[in-house]
């Protein structure tokens, strides 16, 4: 029986929620306060039509804040017009440049606005396991610190051996699974054992990572038993439906499926284009390395040194840590110095 154990860090600048599956980060939830009310998973709002496009079947619709949100036009609805007013619920978050998804209630009348916030984070964290108990504290910044250096990877290890790599491209993700060397198995069940395992891992990170859509995987081997990865894969992705849809293995050796997209991608909020931590990421790491290291010595005076957009970025959070600690703490920023070798060190 899988077990899900829920876990919530509430840090200066951020709040991090965990959902580990069987002691494996699954899901990383971060609210760093810059969605806008009515751009959030959950919100329920009123919103005005600001742009029909008939021939895609969408209407572009105002929230009164942030990009527009997208609604589908379906046969049974009626038809809107321009101006008009309705009452959207947000079912999925923007992404990059594109604003959020919306459900549709009904009529409405007046501005856009927000009729109903989405759920905290912390609502948001209970709903994978509604009896679970959420976990805080230094535990949990534990978990959310691993959580997120897992989030950041693109090579996982398979158990028994072996690896997949995940990578995303404006159109897809890209998952490649090689099964390395998994002793004293023949070359075809060791195929068959490392796909399953990757089918499992696969999803898992997907989650963690906060990635949907076009979802296209190599498989390793060929003559790929396909009830029986299909059916792995049904199980793996389970936790993400409704919404999972399975296309058959390729002849070239490739499983395609799409998974629903929900929330913004950690991945998202955490790296940029290239993969690399964001110079927010990585300042609100060394915010907390700097809290970390004045908990440990009460008394010791404290200089962080880091890359300049790193130190600019983590300007007004350090203000916040000095309000806690008092102003033994200081920053410097160090031109020509890499967003990943901020330090710590005593006076």
């Amino acid at each position: 029986m899988s077990e899900r154990r829920l876990y919530l860090d509430a840090g200066i600048g951020e709040t991090r929620g965990v959902v580990t599956l069987d002691g494996r980060p699954e899901r990383l939830l971060i609210d760093r306060g810059d969605v806008a009310p009515a751009q959030a998973l959950g919100a329920r709002l009123v919103a005005r039509v600001r742009k029909l496009e008939r021939a895609q079947a969408l209407a572009f619709l105002d929230l009164g804040a942030g990009p527009d949100g997208v609604l589908n036009l379906r046969p049974e609805m009626e038809r809107f017009a321009e101006g008009q007013a309705l009452e959207v619920e947000v079912r999925s978050e923007g992404r990059a440049d594109k604003g959020p998804n919306l459900r549709l209630i009904g009529p409405a009348q007046g501005a856009p606005r927000v009729l109903e916030a989405a759920p905290d984070l912390a609502a948001q964290l209970q709903a994978f396991a509604p009896r679970g108990q959420i976990v805080a504290g230094e535990v949990a910044r534990r978990m959310a610190d691993e959580a997120q250096d897992e989030a950041l990877q693109t090579v996982f290890p398979l158990p028994g051996g072996g690896t997949v790599a995940i990578e995303r491209t404006r159109a897809l993700t890209a998952v490649d699974v090689d099964m390395g060397a998994r002793p004293g198995a023949e070359a075809k069940r060791a195929a068959r054992q490392a796909n399953q395992a990757a089918l499992a891992t696969v999803a898992r990170v997907l989650r963690l990572k906060g990635l949907g859509g076009l979802v296209v995987i190599d498989l390793a081997g060929r003559g790929h038993d396909g009830p029986t990865l299909l059916s792995t894969a049904r199980t793996a992705f389970g936790p993400d439906n409704p919404g999972v849809a399975l296309g058959p293995i390729s002849r070239f050796g490739t499983l395609e499926l799409t998974v629903p997209r929900r929330s913004r991608p950690a991945v998202e909020q955490l790296a940029d284009a290239s993969g690399a931590p964001t110079a927010l990421t990585a300042a609100l790491a060394l915010i907390r390395a700097l809290e970390r290291e004045a908990a440990a010595d009460g008394g010791a005076r404290l200089e962080a040194v880091a890359a300049g957009d790193v130190a600019e970025a983590a300007a007004p959070y350090l203000k916040l840590l000095i309000a806690r600690v008092g102003a033994r703490v200081t920053l410097r920023a160090e031109p020509g110095r890499a967003r990943s070798e901020s330090s710590v060190r005593a006076l």
